[in-house]
């Protein structure tokens, strides 16, 4: 038998009393667990997207590599883990990994540990009109988009017309004019020299924003102390921007592992497959040699790499927040 009392605010949700439950002893609904599902109803469409188109294609692509998977024709045979067989007897897929793996250090040695040193001198500047106008300047690149940066340092590049050959026999330097993307040796560094000279900017304009969430008593104290410049930037500045430090090293890395666009523009991959990387490689063998299967396998190798990179990284700031 359901017994009913007049409802009182007990600090909870006025409710019916439940049968068997003592007299004067309200049964009270859990808040909490109310706001949580409230919650999730407001981030349930977010998470729909999210399955639909990032992780359902993850898991279609995983399918895909397992096959032998004519995309014109839409044939498809099942044919196990051959095409990661494949990957590891196919000596351009490791060159290409390699060459992602050398735009990732250079990446971080510009993008993340350069960056955060000319954003240091940016924010020492004392003049707020020159810290605007450099700030502004350095991130002019990065408005630039890949492809025309790309047209940009091809004509910049070029053996007998280009800017820098000129300016190298200009200052007396023409022993080290070269066809700059003609040749397997220097092809690579010149693709990776373009993509750093766009993306340096906004790193640098990152780590601005960062510092400057330092507060400025921490630098009054240590100059009163008599800590120089070199010390108070590692001493300061370094472990309060650690945050955005280990942010950029996730997103520098992927971004390594995800190039396409300029070595599309500059080379093609060329010249003798010297500058392919896993997103050229893929697209080569997905779209031009019509063998898709091979090209999921690739998918899957960028995809588990820059996962477990984020995932390490993670780790790393997790465990240093932890001890700070």
């Amino acid at each position: 038998m359901l017994l009913t009392q007049p409802s009182e605010r007990v600090g909870a949700v006025p409710v019916a009393q439940a049968a068997g439950t003592p007299p004067g002893r309200r049964v009270r609904l859990p808040r909490r667990g109310i706001r949580r599902l409230a919650g999730l109803a407001w981030i349930l469409p977010a998470l729909v997207v999210l399955a639909v188109f990032v992780y359902l294609p993850l898991v279609q692509n995983l399918g895909f590599s397992t096959m032998e998977w004519d995309i014109y024709s839409g044939s498809q045979e099942f044919i196990g883990a051959d095409n990661y067989a494949k990957l590891v007897r196919d000596p351009i897929f490791w060159s290409s990994l390699g060459n992602n793996v050398l735009y990732a250090v250079i990446s971080l040695a510009f993008q993340v540990f350069g960056a955060i040193v000319l954003a240091a001198i940016i924010e020492g500047i004392r003049s707020d009109r020159w810290r605007r106008s450099l700030r502004a300047i350095y991130f002019v690149p990065s408005a630039i988009s890949l492809t025309v940066a790309g047209l940009l340092f091809y004509f910049i590049y070029e053996p007998n017309l280009g800017l820098l050959n000129h300016v190298l026999e200009q200052i007396g330097l023409a022993a080290w004019a070269q066809p700059w993307l003609g040749q397997e040796s220097t092809a690579m560094v010149a693709v990776i020299a373009m993509s750093q000279w766009q993306g340096f900017g906004y790193s640098t304009l990152l780590f601005a924003v960062a510092i400057q969430r330092i507060p400025s008593e921490l630098y009054e104290a240590a100059a009163i102390d008599g800590i120089g410049t070199i010390r108070r930037f590692f001493t300061i500045t370094l472990p309060l921007v650690r945050e955005m430090t280990g942010l950029m090293i996730i997103v520098t890395i992927s971004g390594a592992f995800q190039v396409f666009n300029e070595v599309m523009v500059m080379t093609s991959g060329g010249p003798n497959n010297s500058t392919q990387v896993l997103g050229t490689w893929l697209y080569r063998n997905g779209f031009v040699r019509n063998d898709f299967g091979y090209a999921a396998a690739i998918a899957t190798v960028i995809f588990v790499v820059t996962l477990a990179i984020a995932l390490v990284q993670l780790w790393i700031n997790r465990r240093r927040r932890v001890e700070w």
